[in-house]
């Protein structure tokens, strides 16, 4: 996605372009040929998971009320007191 994104032909301010999922499908084609990934639904449905991810890992790190969360950069990953943990999780199952 980042060379994608650099290629500048796909970018747009707001994301990417029309057309993106097939110039990755070419991307992927040319690194694991025979993984025979399709833009619809294999790449498709990735993308989608991934911004979900990305906007709890966003919440947790910038949302309201979550200032104990931090970032690991060595580890890369969220970094939180269990008890923390256990409150975000509980709060999150209740209300979802």
């Amino acid at each position: 996605m980042v060379d994608l994104h650099n290629v500048e032909t796909y970018n747009a301010d707001t994301g990417f372009k029309v057309g993106y999922l097939n110039e990755l499908e070419r991307m992927l084609e040319k690194v694991l040929p025979y993984a025979v990934l399709k833009s619809k639904p294999n790449l498709e449905s990735r993308i989608r998971t991934l911004k979900r991810d990305w906007v709890i890992v966003y919440d947790m790190l910038n949302g309201k009320d979550n200032s104990d969360f931090g970032w690991d950069e060595h580890r890369q990953m969220v970094v939180v007191e269990d008890v923390v943990w256990n409150s975000y999780i509980n709060a999150k199952i209740m209300f979802p």
